[in-house]
């Protein structure tokens, strides 16, 4: 499953996304030597609401189905699907907290993954290059929160 990740194609990747748009090529390199690559067949489950997360993936291809549990639907509610170049489970590098939602494979996908540890490893070991990276992730959270809200206001009845 681990494989070297170093390829001038998966730099460029990462690159392009905006979580580690504050880092140069040497920067995302020493991230890259951090991280494995996993496979996930269609139907498949990388992770499940309230585990206990370790992890954050990046999709470098095929689709995954992020869904919440609900009280009205026994498979529960697919919030969104996500594609190449999104990545999935910043929270649980940031905090102790269990997964927030289910996440399955819709599509076969090809996911570079950073653990918790390699992450803190980093913030540690290369705090210049953990700094961008958390600065990254950070921004990537605010954004997400805003959606979210923005999402929120247009299913609340109008106050006045």
């Amino acid at each position: 499953m681990t494989e070297n990740i170093l390829s001038s194609e998966i730099i460029d990747f990462f690159m392009q996304m905006p979580v580690f748009g504050r880092m140069n090529a040497e920067e995302l390199k020493v991230v890259a030597r951090q991280m494995s690559v996993i496979e996930l067949d269609e139907g498949e489950i990388l992770f499940r609401e309230s585990e206990k997360g370790s992890f954050v993936c990046f999709i470098s291809e095929g689709e995954l189905d992020v869904i919440k549990t609900s009280e009205t639907s026994d498979e529960g509610v697919i919030l969104a699907t996500l594609h190449k170049g999104h990545s999935i489970g910043e929270m649980s590098i940031i905090d102790d907290c269990p997964r927030s939602a289910t996440v399955k494979a819709r599509k076969t996908a090809l996911l570079y993954i950073l653990s918790k540890s390699a992450f803190d490893m980093i913030l540690e070991k290369h705090s210049k290059i953990g700094i961008k990276l958390l600065k990254g992730i950070s921004k990537m959270l605010s954004e997400n929160l805003r959606e979210t809200s923005k999402r929120l206001a247009d299913f609340i009845p109008s106050l006045s």
